[in-house]
């Protein structure tokens, strides 16, 4: 028999859920199909995993660092297994958060894999739901008004360097190491790479990048990027560039040998293991799109502004769609889209006012158009930037390496783009991203009173940078 719903989610990760919260809030009947765990890959094997390491790699540096602040300690060492119990604890206890909204919004999960059908008996239009179970119960048959696809993405890999779980891993296996490697070769210098690099550095952990692109973090401005290598090669970290892995030389034995060419020149690097982070795509197989009209191109869901696909009444949103796949996108997309959905009239996302987050250490945020971009664009532009060595809450931090850099179109004075490498930049390009959704200009931000001391006065000074007016530089 089946079960009639104004709307179903087809997957349980943050924009999944989201969603299913806000259509729930808007008075729909709502069920959510998640063949998992409730809270998807940003819980338990994206950004929540992922940045408690990185938080423990930062104590430890810091801790190894104390003498630089007067203190003192006989020995500094980490138990891994205590850090990895650490990590797993602040995942349960989101999941069950996560599983308290759902019974507060009384949102029904149905915990299987979900495929659409098409036109049927329970409905002239493709959309049924059937939830398989791998316990092998008969399959549940849930008839929505509307679908959301929601299913994520998972990481990519080469040919040749095929995840084995051992001496190969993607970032979900590595996020399940028992103990860590005395050496470890990264392919791919993206926003992945580079977090797990920076990590894994702090943790004293011999790290090769290999990066295809002539730079890392290709998608962030210039600056930033040489930044961000210079100040990791500090922590001896090693980077090699315009370089391309010969997958077909990977060997496997006392470790990890393979070969990459660069510059048209060959040369082999080894390491006990290698981490493959070259993007990811998206979940679109079996999940049965072929019984509908919905158009899939590169391998991604097409939608419009409000996340409808070619089938009017199945909506897309998240990693399985493109763009930026980022968790808190997701977020958004769904929310504009059960809001379109209850006929609300929501506004349209605009990409450009998105801030993006890199957790390395140091840090990276950005929002906006970059240097290149807004030159490509034809914008007559000014640039701002300050650096932290000049602000005094960084100084008591004792980190005072990167800058913030303002970008602004000289014509209109409107604010195009801020990008920033420091300590605790992710939790300042808010500022930023509310800056470029009310259209403000830099000098509006620089009038904006930022408390003294904190790192927040760096916003105020390259702000002001952009006219040549900062005070402190």
């Amino acid at each position: 028999m089946s079960k009639e719903y104004d709307l179903v989610v087809l997957g349980g990760g943050t924009g999944g859920y989201v969603a299913a919260i806000r259509a729930s809030q808007l008075g729909l009947k709502v069920a959510m199909v998640e063949k998992e765990k409730l809270g998807g890959t940003c819980l338990h094997r994206g950004c929540i995993p992922s940045k408690a390491l990185l938080r423990s790699a930062e104590v430890y540096k810091q801790t190894k660092e104390a003498s630089n602040y007067g203190i003192y300690t006989k020995e500094t060492n980490f138990n891994f297994t205590k850090v990895q119990e650490r990590k797993d604890k602040i995942i349960d206890t989101l999941h069950q958060g996560v599983q308290g909204l759902m019974k507060k919004g009384e949102i029904d999960v149905f915990e299987g894999y979900g495929r659409i059908l098409g036109p049927s008996i329970f409905s002239p239009m493709p959309g049924t739901i059937s939830i398989e179970y791998e316990n092998g119960d008969e399959n549940t048959i849930i008839v929505p008004k509307n679908v959301l696809i929601a299913t994520g993405s998972k990481p990519k890999t080469l040919p040749g360097l095929d995840i084995d779980g051992t001496a190969v891993l993607s970032s979900d296996e590595a996020l399940q190491m028992e103990e860590l490697p005395a050496s470890i070769i990264i392919v791919g210098g993206g926003v992945i790479g580079i977090e797990w690099a920076s990590m894994l550095a702090d943790f004293d952990v011999k790290v090769t990048v290999i990066e295809y692109a002539d730079r890392i973090l290709p998608t962030e401005d210039t600056a930033i990027s040489k930044e961000v290598e210079k100040l990791l090669k500090k922590k001896g970290i090693t980077f090699v560039k315009e370089a391309k892995v010969l997958s077909e030389t990977l060997s496997k034995g006392d470790g990890i040998t393979v070969d990459v060419e660069i510059n048209d020149n060959k040369k082999s690097f080894k390491a006990e293991k290698m981490l493959v982070s070259i993007g990811r795509e998206a979940n679109t197989s079996n999940i049965g799109l072929q019984n509908t009209e919905i158009v899939i191109d590169s391998g991604f869901i097409q939608t419009n502004n409000y996340y409808q696909t070619k089938e009017s009444h199945i909506y897309a949103i998240g990693d399985v769609i493109g763009g930026m796949q980022l968790a808190h996108v997701a977020s958004h997309e769904g929310i504009i889209a059960v809001e379109h959905i209850a006929n609300q009239e929501p506004f349209t996302l605009n990409y450009n006012t998105v801030p993006t987050c890199i957790y390395s250490n140091p840090e990276v945020a950005s929002v906006g158009m970059t240097e290149q971009k807004a030159k490509e664009a034809g914008f007559h532009i000014k640039i701002g930037t300050f650096p932290f060595k000049a602000i005094g809450k960084a100084l008591v931090y004792g980190e005072t390496d990167g800058f913030v850099k303002f970008i602004a179109d000289k014509d209109s004075q409107d604010l195009l783009g801020v990008h920033m490498v420091g300590p605790h930049v992710t939790d300042m390009i808010s500022e930023a991203s509310l800056a470029k959704l009310l259209d403000a200009t830099s000098w509006e931000v620089s009038q904006g009173i930022h408390p003294h001391p904190t790192l927040s006065e760096i916003m105020g000074e390259a702000a002001l940078a952009v006219d040549g007016k900062q005070i402190h530089g």
